[in-house]
């Protein structure tokens, strides 16, 4: 496997976050990925969770040595504060982390953070410069904001659900959990904005993201294309409707070739490689909208030729007439590509226990202040004694909150 360690301590450029802090409260996919992001490039991120249970994530698929991996990509670079939100010591903890924090970042139902005397309009009014993330399935208001809203359920109401399927067949979710990721980078640009704005002007704010909203965001077309002209998108399979010819096609060796000929000039180049002058000359295919009508034909004519070919061979061919192409990639493909690797994208940890786990790397790619994996994950309550002492807690008060089970970790 090729794989690219991560940067040793001594030879990490400037972070572009540092000295940011951030509090993290929220749990499982949205709000945890977005904290992520923020500790990637450099943010202290301080992540609350129950002291006995910690986050579900933690358990949540594959596990290595009781935890999960899934577990070390989510959680790199962050602390962990093992403390009980539901008690008013908790809370009062909280209050007092909000004070000195930039940004506090939480995924709850509405209504819970105001239940445990945490509501964000009063953190922010005690600490002006706070930025509050809020994401939800479907918002801090309207008549939905209530509802319980996971990221499928915000996939499927956002409208990409009903696109995902092959035509006549049950729509099927992507395999990953899309709407969670798409609304926590919707909180990081909201964060961004907010930092610059606070900038200007030393206010903080609330930023509400819903689950739905981050998803129906990049529906491109779908609603003025209703509105215009009534037209209700549906599913396509692999293609991509309006836009031809771009599909997948299968080759001879079974395997298909994502093909997207779909630029005018890079039209003209694929069907002089697949044989077929003819339409490259025919004048009524020489723009998109002569294409869409004959995709059809299109298809059936470049599926043709790539089923008299193994992927590899079809794939090539393309590249070499600077047409866009690629095969389908299992995860096997992706931990032996070379370019993954070139690009840093395959970085190999080492975990406490000595063994190595290879992890996604970071993403975007900075030029001068780069994200960095600088921290493992950390274990329930790992960092909890520290971070008190930090607060000015003395070990006495911090054994007292270990008793009553106010706070976990190691005494």
């Amino acid at each position: 496997m090729n794989t690219q360690k991560p940067s040793s301590h001594a030879s990490v450029p400037p972070s572009a976050l540092a000295g940011l802090k951030v509090l993290e409260l929220g749990q499982l996919i949205a709000g945890p990925f977005a904290a992520k992001t923020l500790a990637d490039f450099g943010a202290e991120v301080i992540k609350i969770e129950p002291p006995v249970s910690g986050d579900p994530l933690r358990k949540w698929r594959m596990l290595k040595d009781d935890t999960s991996v899934w577990w070390q990509v989510q959680s790199r670079n962050k602390r962990s504060l093992a403390l009980d939100l539901r008690m008013p010591e908790g809370q009062a903890l909280v209050r007092q982390l909000a004070q000195e924090a930039d940004v506090l970042i939480e995924n709850f139902r509405p209504g819970a953070m105001e239940g445990w005397g945490l509501a964000p309009e009063d953190l922010v009014a005690s600490n002006p410069r706070l930025i509050v993330l809020r994401i939800s399935g479907y918002g801090q208001t309207g008549p939905y904001r209530n509802r319980p809203g996971f990221g499928v359920i915000g996939e499927a109401m956002g409208g990409l659900r009903h696109l995902t399927a092959e035509p006549g067949r049950v729509p099927v979710r992507v395999g990953v959990s899309i709407g969670d990721t798409l609304a926590a980078l919707h909180g990081v640009i909201g964060i961004l904005l907010a930092l610059q704005h606070r900038h200007a002007t030393g206010q903080g704010q609330v930023i509400d993201v819903a689950l739905y909203e981050a998803v129906f965001n990049c529906m491109e077309s779908l609603l003025p294309e209703f509105s215009a002209f009534g037209a209700v998108r549906g599913a396509a399979g692999s293609a991509l409707p309006g836009i031809a010819p771009t599909n997948a096609y299968l080759c001879q060796d079974g395997a298909y070739a994502l093909i997207a000929g779909n630029g005018d000039s890079i039209f003209k180049r694929l069907m002089a490689l697949i044989g077929r002058p003819d339409m490259a000359a025919d004048p009524t295919l020489a723009d998109n909208a002569g294409r869409v009508a004959r995709v059809q034909e299109l298809d059936d004519a470049i599926g043709a030729w790539t089923a008299q070919r193994p992927v590899q061979v079809v794939l090539e061919a393309l590249e070499q007439a600077s047409v866009p192409a690629g095969k389908i990639y299992s995860v096997s493909d992706i931990a032996t590509d070379p370019h993954y690797a070139a690009r840093g994208m395959l970085q190999q940890v080492q975990m406490d226990n000595g063994s190595s786990l290879v992890v996604p790397g970071v993403v975007p790619k900075l030029s001068r202040t780069p994200g960095s994996h600088r921290r493992n994950a950390p274990h329930l309550g790992q960092d909890t004694d520290r971070i008190l002492a930090e607060m000015g807690l003395s070990p006495q008060q911090i054994t007292e909150l270990h008793e009553r089970g106010i706070v976990g970790g190691q005494a």
